[in-house]
């Protein structure tokens, strides 16, 4: 569709408001022109440049271990929506509390083409600063916003269309903002709902590690969707609710404001009690919410209300049931790798998986871990190359009161501590900065830790589970990676393969629609499309986009063809898998070729392959880095 129309409404709108002084109200969306408003009572002039410069280096990795927590949980999102967007000239974009833009990832070519507005790391987008804009405006609105084209306030970021959600942890407050921008002469018809979807992941994962001494209850209508992003998270402390995340709040029709406030027996009729007996509870409307007690789940919280009958509760065995039909899709050869991997996990033997990103690491590492002797302890996920670099040692060892500038006062006790008595999960290991291999060598071998700072030795207890997407013999090779830490990983190795390489990807998909389609069906041809499609992101990349065909259809709906992404489109038939190791070869023959035609310039050959700088430096880091 054209964006003409779109053009000419907002050349008549700005005409009407910053040339005559009038309100066009009816030809901006409201949110639009109060930003506008606002903008120009604080003194900005639409004429001017904004003068915006990005941090030193320096001082964006200060401001990056700052938010080192959000920086770690929002990372596997941007990973993933980069693989998704960038066949549409798009980037993602994590933020600060304040708008600070903290990391960007996607379309090489729109990249450099947003840092040209300075839309770009190091740089703070808040709407005092560079006017309307996505970020700075979903900061003031405090929910997610859109902004296209034209609607910003300064003339040269019109070659811009973002889609901004705001990201709360789970007390309400806003820790940060995730933006998708692409270029404003295409239409980005996803992009607000991809945006909401990886707010909402990142959202539920700050609950993964419990919440102290609050009672972390989960809940939602449908019982398929506990342990998803869209289950409802609630925590109480003394019969009041004092977290939760947005789902949560919008089964009650609550929002951020009323955290902290919201008595338990204004939200539920009957005792908490019940979901121990029933696996639900009944909200003041009657409704049932199916759930359980997350990881900080006790008996504290109590209503002093009668209880009264659940209707058509269910019982806790078809509670498991549902729960049990959720788990991810294994084939007969899968099933047979997961047996013998849990063997070993269970002899006490580290378990190393490998394949490219995507591929299902994590899911694969959960599975294990769900059935372990150790399934009823923690799983403790630690994805080192998220980490950043001048923090890694102290949250994966943890440290004392004190240990260094910064630390918190009652020191942290560190992520491997966390796995006490389950299984520890070492994600991307081979991105792990060589200086830390040898201590995380002496840990694995003495199973015991000494915190920064000094402190007693604690003795550990955890199965482990490492995972990467590097050759890790090229790594040992070219002196990056420990040839000592390698044998003490990889007792089991497992290589989940790369999608493409799936002998039936109709099947698989068919398998993972009946699994997320909610009852719709696919057309053939969006069938045939699906399969065929090569699918770079993986596993990951194919899931995410049918959960978004998902949410942009209705219920009872079939998905057509056209209702594809557009680079889905031209997909005609299903294409062969060849070799794994020529398919390989040759793949990282043409990005070395791109790094020497460069001269060694990451971004112009990311640009001239099509990929991501991540994806460059992931899949042939060290020559990337040499030059």
């Amino acid at each position: 569709m054209s964006q003409r129309p779109l053009q000419h409404r907002l050349g008549t709108a700005r005409r009407s408001f910053f040339e005559r002084g009038a309100a066009p109200v009816g030809i901006v969306p409201d949110t639009i022109l109060q930003s506008w408003q606002r903008c120009q009572r604080g003194g900005l002039s639409v004429d001017a440049q904004p003068e915006v410069e990005p941090l030193p280096d320096a001082r964006l990795r200060e401001l990056r271990q700052r938010q080192e927590t959000l920086w770690r949980l929002a990372r596997p999102e941007l990973d993933g929506l980069a693989a998704d967007i960038a066949a549409t000239g798009s980037i993602a974009l994590l933020t600060d509390e304040a708008g600070w833009i903290l990391d960007a990832e996607g379309n090489p070519g729109f990249l450099d083409k947003a840092g040209r507005v300075a839309l770009m790391p190091g740089v703070r987008w808040d709407e005092t600063t560079v006017g309307t804009n996505a970020i700075g405006t979903a900061i003031v609105e405090g929910r997610s916003v859109e902004v296209r084209g034209g609607e910003h306030y300064f003339a040269p970021h019109a070659i811009l269309t973002c889609s901004a959600t705001p990201i709360f942890d789970p007390y309400g407050q806003r820790v940060g903002v995730l933006d998708i921008s692409g270029d404003a002469r295409q239409q980005h018809l996803h992009a607000r709902v991809l945006a909401r979807q990886a707010v909402a992941h990142i959202e539920h994962r700050y609950f993964e590690a419990g919440l102290g001494d609050c009672e972390v209850v989960r809940l939602h209508h449908d019982a398929g969707l506990l342990g998803t992003a869209r289950e409802g998270v609630l925590g109480f402390r003394n019969g009041r609710l004092v977290a939760a995340n947005r789902a949560g709040l919008a089964l009650f029709g609550l929002d951020h404001g009323d955290i902290g406030r919201a008595p338990y027996e204004a939200l539920f009729d009957g005792p908490l009690s019940r979901l121990h007996d029933d696996g639900a509870l009944v909200d003041r409307q009657g409704r049932a919410l199916y759930g359980h007690l997350g990881p900080a789940g006790g008996s504290r919280v109590r209503s002093a209300l009668p209880a009264r009958p659940t209707p058509a509760a269910p019982s806790r065995a078809a509670a498991a049931a549902v729960r049990a039909d959720a788990t991810p899709l294994f084939d007969a050869a899968q099933q047979q790798v997961l047996e013998r991997a849990c063997r070993v996990l269970d002899a006490q033997l580290p378990v190393l998986l490998q394949g490219e990103t995507g591929t299902g690491k994590e899911v694969f590492a959960r599975e294990l871990h769900r059935r372990s002797a150790r399934a009823d302890k923690p799983f403790v996920a630690v994805n080192c190359a998220a980490l950043p670099e001048g923090l890694i040692e102290a949250e994966l060892f943890g440290y004392e009161e004190g240990a260094f500038t910064g630390a918190r006062k009652s020191g942290n006790t560190g992520l491997l501590r966390q796995a006490q008595g389950g299984v520890l999960f070492l994600d991307e290991i081979g991105d792990m900065p060589l200086a830390l291999q040898p201590r995380l060598l002496r840990v694995l071998q003495e199973r015991t830790l000494s915190p920064l700072g000094g402190g007693k030795p604690v003795p550990l207890d955890f199965a482990l589970i490492c995972a990467t997407h590097r050759d890790l013999d090229q790594a040992m090779a070219a002196g990056e990676f420990r040839s000592d830490l390698y044998y003490r990983i990889a007792d089991h190795s497992v290589r989940l393969p790369a999608l493409r390489e799936h002998a039936d990807r109709a099947a698989l998909v068919r398998g993972l629609w009946d699994r997320l389609g909610q009852g719709r069906q696919l057309e053939a041809a969006a069938l045939d499309a699906l399969a065929g499609y090569t699918w770079p992101g993986n596993v990951r990349q194919l899931c995410s986009c049918l959960r978004t065909l998902v949410a942009l259809s209705d219920p009872g709906e079939q998905i057509r063809h056209a209702m594809l992404p557009a680079y889905l489109q031209t997909v005609r038939a299903p294409v062969l898998p060849s070799t794994a190791g020529g398919l390989e070869a040759m793949t990282e023959t043409a990005m070395r070729d791109a790094l020497r035609a460069s001269h060694g310039n990451v971004a112009q050959a990311a640009r001239a392959l099509g990929i991501s700088r991540s994806t460059l430096y992931r899949r042939v880091g060290a020559t990337a880095r040499r030059h």
